[in-house]
């Protein structure tokens, strides 16, 4: 599976990502898409499509008027906005075995496939998804296949999955292909909480509160011979037949009633305290043989031989949801050589009152490293008695967005190292400047400090995690806060909303410096090469100020002028936003077509005699930021009266030129690299702070010439007459 990083496209997925499906039959767009498609494209061999069915948007697809497939549109049955803002429109056909037999992209509108990443590339994977089995997904809540992903379009393809996946179930269980059934909406009882009654043993096996497993050594070795493998055949339990291989119980302990009499008041108590709102527990009991847990999770932190599977969703315990217990309280229970207790999150969306299944891993060894494994299953439906009707109506936008949530915590499940690299980041920036003028008292230490801080944003932050920002986002929240707003869209690219919202702090505290000088890749990029062509005595220019001050306007006309762009059209303004190298040196990593790469080098080029040359002039991403950077509440960086009149020392040493000759700051031009801050405090070379030195030394060295007496105070002064003279 190739592994990329997430498309910097959080703020512009937020013009409507969980917009709810259109699946009424007037407004299905189906019939336009397949008009201009093959039959042949979707299922091998057909020859034509059918016309739409009354019920649902689907067709199907025909040879010789024998239907081999349904065809479906994955955006009249779930949101498939991407970063865009509008639908990712892929065409899909199901056998009636509940098997894409074909899929299609057919059209969308993602600038980073428009403008970057050849569209072949991402066809092609999408018509990979043909051949999947939905029956697999149904089974795995969705996560049996491996997600393939295209580096610096993850959002994107992210979006086509989960469409792709969801549409197909909806599509399978709606015509009950592949024996699917169509999905409960929502819960249909619930708990009688009133119901907390305490049972013996006999009487909860007996109604089915307490459900069992249980597997002898004869049949163990018969299943493994059924499955034609002849190592796992060769290598049988030893014993007699009617051995127990394994006798596993299992029960909702988090039923009022189930879990009194199973665990005793106390530890019921112990349990309640555990869950947290919307979570559940199982109690499983086992002997014999054969473990339930093995020893996997004191290794891996994972039970890999139980799993808790109820509808398309499955729940895998990690010894965080694990509790061992003593004994059962429950009168007349046997003992058990194993008793656990597993918690079931909140967010497996877990109904106690639908039937279940506990499946079993049962492995066997066929060689020194080789093992084969069958599953059993354990069901569970918990009795009528403890349940009370409910009428809860779930409509399409809740359950949407039930599905939209659920991809954007997988995102972040699937980044926790980047984002817990990111910050680490931030704490480490954040200390840096609360603590800058300690940070700032050896010149050389700073330098490779920020050096070495560069080339993580650089390589992590920029090449590896692909979390550069760009004045795209803010358009498309321009555009996105004129219609339909979700967080949920903010949270797809889990790095990039977490430098947001870090930036948006920091422009209170300290301007837009804290991003631009020290978290944008691409700033990075520039200021690294430079010292590299310093390090070769590569001539620098300085640009005479008043040149340099004419200057600092275009990036503001270009900002405006692509805000303005943006109002009539935002993919327009995402092609003229082509004026920021990021996606060409950062995302793509120069693997483009040669105008982009030309330009991008060329900036880098000039950046080479120039420090910085696009942040000052040209980036309508810092023009951007400067704007709401002046309301804010603090002024860290310390300047003396004496800073421009007459020293300019701070001034000609700025490596972007934001001092003024007479010694202000412009913050607007800024990039907090803290230079002046060390010059501030620097013996050598402050001509302010050599002053104040050179003071001390002469009143030290008074201090030392004045006469003392003998126990080391000063002598009082004395006329000559005290000391003798006539």
């Amino acid at each position: 599976m190739r592994l990329g990083a997430c498309l910097t496209a959080l703020f512009a997925l937020a013009a409507g990502l969980v917009a709810e499906p259109a699946v009424a039959l007037a407004q299905a767009e189906l019939p336009r898409f397949i008009a201009e498609l093959e039959a042949s494209d979707l299922v091998p061999g057909a020859t034509g499509f059918g016309a739409l069915r009354d019920d649902i948007p689907v067709a199907p697809v025909l040879r010789d008027g024998e239907t081999l497939a349904w065809a479906f549109l994955t955006s009249d049955f779930v949101g498939t906005t991407g970063y865009s803002g509008k639908p990712i429109h892929v065409v899909a056909a199901i056998s009636p075995e509940a098997v894409l037999t074909g899929v299609q992209l057919v059209e969308h509108s993602e600038p980073i496939v428009l403008i970057g990443i050849p569209e072949a590339e991402v066809r092609e994977l999408t018509e990979s998804y043909a051949g999947l089995d939905l029956k697999a997904e149904a089974a795995a809540g969705g996560s049996a296949h491996d997600l393939d992903i295209i580096s610096g379009a993850t959002v994107t393809i992210m979006v086509i999955d989960d469409s792709v996946v969801r549409g197909g179930l909806k599509v399978a269980r709606t015509l009950g292909l592949g024996g699917l059934a169509p999905e409960a909406r929502g819960p249909q009882r619930a708990l009688d909480p009133g119901l907390q009654r305490q049972e013996d043993w006999v009487t909860l096996a007996g109604d089915g509160s307490l459900r069992s497993l249980a597997i002898d050594v004869g049949q163990i070795n018969a299943a493994f011979a059924a499955t034609g493998d002849a190592k796992a055949a060769a290598r049988p339990e030893k014993g007699r037949e009617t051995d127990t291989f394994i006798d596993m119980k299992a029960a909702l302990v988090s039923v009022p009633s189930i879990g009194l009499s199973l665990l005793g008041e106390a530890e019921y108590a112990n349990l309640t305290a555990w869950l947290d709102e919307g979570e559940h527990a199982i109690l499983v009991a086992g002997r014999g043989r054969y473990s339930f847990k093995g020893s996997g999770y004191v290794r891996g932190g994972i039970f890999d031989r139980i799993q808790l599977i109820q509808g398309d969703r499955s729940v895998r315990f990690f010894d965080r949801q694990h509790r061992r217990l003593g004994e059962i309280a429950a009168a007349g229970a046997p003992s058990f050589g194993e008793l656990d207790l597993f918690k079931i999150p909140a967010d497996a969306d877990f109904d106690p009152a639908a039937p279940w299944r506990l499946q079993l891993l049962a492995q066997r060894a066929v060689g020194p490293v080789e093992k084969s494994f069958l599953t059993f299953d354990l069901g569970y439906r918990l009795p009528e008695r403890y349940l009370l009707p409910l009428a809860v109506a779930v409509d399409d936008a809740s359950e949407e967005a039930a599905a939209k949530a659920a991809l954007w915590q997988r995102v972040w499940r699937e980044r926790k190292i980047e984002i817990a690299g990111l910050s680490v980041m931030l704490i480490v920036l954040t200390g840096l400047f609360f603590f800058q003028r300690q940070a700032t008292v050896s010149e050389r230490g700073l330098f490779w400090f920020r050096m070495g801080y560069l080339t993580v944003t650089l390589v992590f932050l920029g090449w590896y995690a692909n979390a550069q920002l760009s004045v795209v986002n803010l358009m498309a929240l321009a555009g996105a806060l004129r219609t339909d707003f979700t967080w949920d869209a903010f949270l797809l690219d889990p790095l990039v909303f977490i430098l947001w919202f870090s930036v948006a702090a920091a422009l209170v505290f300290w301007g837009r410096g804290a991003y631009c000088g020290w978290l944008c890749p691409f700033g990075a990029l520039q200021e690294l090469t430079n010292r590299i062509a310093r390090a070769l005595r590569v001539p620098q220019w300085e640009l005479p100020w008043g040149l340099h001050e004419r200057l600092w306007p275009i990036k503001y006309m270009i900002f405006f002028g692509l805000f303005g762009i943006s109002l009539a059209s935002i993919p327009l303004a995402e092609a003229y936003a082509e004026v920021e190298p990021f996606k060409t040196a950062i995302i793509l990593k120069f693997a483009r077509e040669w105008p982009f790469v030309i330009f991008a080098v060329g900036l880098l080029i000039i950046g080479l005699f120039v420090e910085r040359f696009y942040c000052r002039y040209l980036c309508p991403l810092g023009a951007a930021l400067a704007i709401p950077a002046r309301m804010r509440m603090f002024d860290w960086l310390k300047r003396y009266h004496d800073c421009g009149r007459p020293c300019k020392t701070c001034a000609s040493e700025c490596p972007v030129q934001a001092i003024h000759p007479t010694g202000e700051i412009n913050p607007n031009e800024c990039v907090n690299c803290l230079h002046c801050q060390m010059l501030y405090q620097s013996e050598e070379r402050c001509p302010v702070v050599a002053r104040q030195m050179k003071r001390l030394a002469t009143a030290a060295e008074r201090m030392k010439s004045a006469p003392k007496l003998h126990d080391g105070k000063l002598a009082a002064p004395v006329s000559t007459k005290e000391k003798g003279y006539v």
